[in-house]
């Protein structure tokens, strides 16, 4: 597969959903880094490498429920950012509020997927979304 080591992020400040997304990949046997911000600006800023080393993901998790910057706003910043824009980017939420969904699409993430509760469901979730996207082509240039 193209993509099985590149890094992906994980947008999630729910430290209990990091570590079942942890324990997904670890069970699953993913083997790409799995980057960890706790918020849309800390991810905005690890994308850019302000304050952090800089991470170039070939995917983006993120939840919409976020402190200091939501889902929605992180999606926005990336869609306006040239050197950020075609990231791909699906929202792994707790939300299952249509406005929440439209306004995803709206951003163009890839995908909106409502977290499960059961971990085996989980562990289904996260093998689908990383057999799809470690399969795809990324873009071979930002901007």
């Amino acid at each position: 597969m193209p993509n099985e080591k590149a890094p992906i992020l994980l947008v999630e400040d729910d430290e209990v959903d990091v570590m079942m997304m942890e324990r997904a990949f670890k069970k699953l046997g993913i083997e790409n880094p799995l980057h960890v911000a706790k918020s849309g600006d800390h991810g905005l800023a690890m994308l850019r490498g302000e304050g952090y080393p800089k991470v170039d993901p070939v995917l983006i998790l993120f939840d919409m429920k976020m402190p200091k910057m939501d889902g929605i706003t992180f999606l926005r910043e990336i869609r306006a950012d040239p050197e950020l824009q075609s990231l791909v980017a699906v929202a792994l939420t707790s939300s299952n509020q249509p406005r929440d969904v439209e306004a995803a699409y709206r951003y163009n993430a890839a995908g909106y997927f409502v977290k499960p509760v059961a971990f085996e469901e989980l562990l289904q979730l996260v093998g689908v979304i990383h057999g799809y996207w470690g399969r795809c082509e990324p873009p071979r240039t930002r901007g």
